[in-house]
């Protein structure tokens, strides 16, 4: 399809997006034609290829993959183009004028003979210079989104790469085509990589090398590790580019003498970290290691009067470890507090907090995630925060405003949930952490580890450098929950006690293969739970998997619960392999801070604008618009994993637990899971399956060097 841009319904410059009203040969009125454009103005061409959609609420619309802009070449069509003030220091009045004087070879006038339009009344030489000078950049925009095409890449995707690189587009690209995976988000090594072929780089280029050894890394890091043995990553690389192991040996000496990556060694083994990596577990370590040693910043507190108080005060009877409990953390400078579901941890938090407040102690309370510093406040009565509200996070360049030369106000630090803490948000926490305040972390140690890098938690209490409170003991009223005994009992590696007759809160709904399982999972998610519980299934049930892959898997199972939950949701649209639809829910993957939407907060789509491209997503009561080009940080939720659940609770959680998902069978991923619903957990799945879970190993090792640093 190709014609003349009549009008611009809508551009959006930050994502090139565009609606435009193109007048086509045999057609009375202009066509709507949707797509991406770094830049468009009235009076161009535009040469576009896609398909002719009928839009339920704009009618027939052309919508293309791609879009080729040019200038025109009519005297009608030049005019209204330099008219529209697409190049600054021509309005309408001076287009005419020029038209007028060179007809249609004005740009070439302005091109290679730039003095003559010193000829045209009221152009001066600063004028003239403008104008050229605005030539030439819209001229360079399109050379470079020609490049880009030309090269096999898309016009969303050509947008973003003018738009970080400007002008130098076309050299970065020539130059260093794997600076993209680097710069650009959404833009991996595999595209990256793609593009190089297509510009002709070779395949033992040292920036393919470069850029392989940093992608392995990199993915590594996504799975929770802090650094790879040397010669796994040696290998891994070697694998995914085709290429011998010395070549891969260059390339980490180049990434070793520039600094970007760190040899060390973990356990005795030869590592290679990520250079930042390496540097905050060193910081981490090292701030552990000077707050431990120093004074508590409060006044010594006798137990034997204290504990009294604060149970007459909170009208609570401490249990024996309690009371160890909160009197080690009365004396302690720092303090991990941890314990399974049903142990008391909320209960010794209340009766630390109730002591030292009582002394005159300023508290501060933080959470990895809003819903969880949600909970801490409504357990505790007292203000909690997401740790990056705490530290004042910037959200313009995710800086933050709280750190060594700023630190945080207060005497005491409280993390809640603090299993989810990643090595690189611990370390900018501790170094906020003055040296007059106290720090006492609060989680569960046998939930999975964070989903960022590291095992933060775990190392300090492994150490043994940092005193710990364990709490092992079920309360009476938690042992009348089924969830609480069922966890502990997987915990320990037994085979957990379920509900029966339709009595409990914590059932097995046996099926005898895969198949089975999910015509069950989704009966059990859309009618028994529904009927039975009176629980909504869209708001309410979290159906929670084991990984995203298979049958049984996160992904398969949105598009079947979306099928069942919200089948005429409209208006629906299609991004990134999803279909989006005005009901469905919807998680956050990555921390918007702009927005205010962080990594694993729920939602649920309330309108969807097709011809504006936004979709608004409500979080929490709040409504938060979303351009379609940013909608891969979305995904489905009617049902996600248990690593993207840490954190959070659901009334009702849904676990399918079958031999497809063998390589993640782990006792803590099924705890984890577990310890996430509140009033029902059910298990659909394989008896086989569940035994090879409770009985299987703790989780995959993860490379991380901090309890060697602490301990050391």
């Amino acid at each position: 399809m190709s014609g003349q841009v009549e009008r611009i319904t809508y551009h959006d410059a930050e994502s090139g997006f565009c609606v435009l009203r193109v007048s086509l040969r045999g057609r009375r009125e202009p066509a709507t034609v949707v797509g991406h454009a770094a830049q468009v103005a009235v009076g161009e061409h535009v040469h576009a290829t896609g398909a002719w959609v009928q839009d339920r609420t704009h009618g027939q619309q052309f919508k293309a993959d791609w879009i080729r802009v040019s200038p025109p070449d009519s005297p009608e069509g030049i005019e209204r183009y330099l008219g529209s003030g697409l190049i600054k220091g021509i309005g309408p009045h001076l287009a005419k004028q020029l038209v007028g004087a060179f007809g249609t070879a004005v740009f070439d006038v302005i091109d290679r003979e730039p003095d003559r339009l010193l000829d045209i009344a009221g152009i001066g030489r600063v004028r003239a210079r403008r104008i050229v000078e605005n030539w030439q950049g819209q001229r360079a925009v399109r050379e470079i989104m020609v490049f880009l095409h030309t090269h096999g890449v898309s016009t969303s995707r050509a947008v973003r790469i003018h738009r970080t690189y400007g002008a130098d587009a076309v050299k970065v690209l020539t130059d260093d085509p794997y600076r993209l995976a680097r710069d650009i988000r959404g833009i991996g090594f595999l595209t990256a990589d793609q593009i190089a072929r297509q510009i002709g780089v070779p395949l033992d280029a040292m920036g393919r090398r470069r850029g392989a050894l940093l992608h392995v890394l990199s993915e590594a890091v996504d799975q929770g590790h802090c650094a790879l043995p040397t010669s796994d990553l040696r290998e891994r690389t070697a694998t995914l580019v085709d290429l011998a192991a010395p070549l891969i040996d260059e390339a980490i000496a180049l990434e070793v003498e520039a600094g970007s990556l760190i040899a060390t060694s973990i356990d005795g083994a030869p590592v290679l970290a990520l250079a930042a990596l390496d540097a905050s577990e060193r910081s981490v370590a090292q701030r552990l290691s000077d707050l431990v040693h120093r004074p508590r910043p409060w006044p010594a507190i006798d137990p034997e009067r204290a504990l009294p108080w604060i149970e007459e005060k909170l009208a609570l009877a401490l249990s024996p470890s309690q009371r160890t409990a909160v009197a080690l953390a009365l004396d302690a400078r720092v303090l991990v507090l941890t314990g399974g579901p049903g142990v008391g941890k909320t209960t010794v938090l209340r009766a630390i907090l109730g002591i030292l407040m009582a002394k005159g102690v300023r508290p501060l309370l933080a959470a990895p995630t809003g819903r969880a510093a949600k909970r801490m406040t409504e357990a505790t009565g007292l203000e909690a925060r997401t740790i990056h509200r705490l530290l004042e996070i910037n959200p313009q360049d995710g800086r933050f405003r709280r750190r060594a030369g700023h630190p945080l106000e207060g005497d005491l630090l409280v993390i809640d949930e603090s299993s989810m803490v990643d090595v690189v948000l611990m370390a900018h926490l501790l170094q906020a952490v003055p040296d007059g305040m106290g720090l006492l972390l609060v989680g569960d140690v046998d939930q999975l580890p964070s989903v960022g890098p590291g095992q933060v938690l775990g190392d300090v209490i492994a150490s043994g450098r940092v005193p710990v409170a364990r709490l092992t003991e079920i309360h009476r009223q938690s042992a009348e929950s089924r969830i609480v005994v069922a966890a502990h009992a997987i915990n320990a590696g037994q085979m957990p006690a379920f509900s029966q007759a339709g009595q409990g809160d914590c059932f097995f709904v046996e099926a005898e293969d895969a198949d089975r399982a999910l015509q069950l999972l989704l009966q059990v998610v859309s009618e028994r739970i529904p009927q039975r519980f009176g629980l909504n299934p869209v708001r309410d049930v979290q159906v929670l998997c084991p990984m995203n892959r298979g049958g049984l898997g996160a992904h398969a199972l949105n598009q079947s619960l979306q099928r069942l939950l919200n089948p005429h949701g409209a208006p629906a649209i299609e991004r990134y392999g999803q279909r989006f639809a005005v009901g469905d829910k919807v998680m956050q993957i990555e921390n918007d801070y702009d927005k205010e939407v962080y990594n694993g907060d729920l939602g649920v789509v309330r309108a969807i604008a097709v011809e504006e491209e936004t979709m608004s997503v409500e979080f929490d009561g709040r409504l938060v618009v979303f351009d379609f080009g940013d909608l891969d940080r979305l995904v489905l939720a009617y049902a996600t994993t248990v690593h993207k659940a840490q954190g959070s609770e659901y009334p009702a959680v849904v676990i399918p637990v079958t031999t497809q998902h063998y390589p993640m069978l782990q006792r803590h991923l099924l705890y984890t899971g577990v310890t996430r619903g509140k009033q029902l957990v059910v298990l659909v799945g394989q008896a086989r399956a569940l035994g090879i879970a409770v009985r299987g190993a703790q989780t995959r090792r993860r490379w991380s060097q901090l309890r060697t640093l602490l301990s050391a």
